[in-house]
C-alpha cells in the first residue's frame, strides 16, 4: 500500500450485505475423505450430502 492513499471519496460499507451468508470450509482426514468419496459413488450422491447426512444423525444422536 502506498505511504499516502486518499480514502476521501471512500463509500463506508459499499459491499457490506447484512443478509450475506457463508460456507465454512471443513477438512477432512484423509482417511475420512476416502470414505465419504467411495459413500457418496455407492449412492451417487454427492460428497457434501454424504457429510451432511451423517452429521444429522450424529445430531439427532447426541440430542436423545
Amino acid at each position: 500500500m502506498k505511504k499516502q492513499s486518499d480514502f476521501s471519496k471512500g463509500v463506508r460499507g459499499k459491499f457490506y450485505n447484512p443478509d450475506g451468508k457463508f460456507n465454512l470450509p471443513i477438512y477432512l482426514e484423509p482417511e475420512i475423505a476416502e470414505f465419504v468419496r467411495k459413500l457418496a459413488a455407492e449412492k451417487n450422491l454427492d460428497q457434501s450430502q454424504i457429510v451432511n447426512l451423517l452429521l444429522k444423525k450424529d445430531k439427532e444422536i447426541i440430542e436423545v
